[in-house]
């Protein structure tokens, strides 16, 4: 592996875990569907609550993790047009940008069919709930 891609690819590492620290973190209660806490709300005054299942949680999750996959690929189709359009004639250059493109749209193909999936999977969990 060249410099360049080893920086690369720390950069990017450096950048994915720093936004885990930066993001704000929220503490919800989880609401599995007994309706304690809503009943004790209610009986005290309060209200109704205002409560996220755990399969919104889990829904939220994995949309946040297609997001990051999602930049993830951006960052190698871009990486992957530079080594081309910087390979002047070399054809080990070209071939590597080929399969490093060729490879991200693969992921890019498994990303989306996992996104549907799990679409799928939580829209029908919070249906039954």
């Amino acid at each position: 592996m060249t410099k360049f891609f080893k920086q690369f690819i720390f950069t990017l590492s450096l950048l994915f875990c720093f936004s885990f620290l930066v993001l704000p973190l929220r503490a919800e209660a989880v609401d599995l569907g007994n309706g304690i806490l809503s009943d004790a709300q209610v009986s005290s005054g309060y209200g109704t609550a205002d409560s996220t299942t755990f399969a919104e949680m889990v829904g939220n999750v994995v949309k946040t993790a297609m997001s990051f996959l999602g930049v993830i690929f951006i960052a190698l189709m871009v990486y992957g047009g530079f080594l081309w359009m910087t390979a002047r004639g070399e054809e080990t250059q070209v071939t590597k940008a080929k399969d490093l493109i060729r490879a991200a749209l693969i992921g890019l193909i498994i990303v989306i069919s996992a996104y549907s999936i799990s679409n799928f999977v939580v829209t029908s969990l919070i249906s039954t709930s």
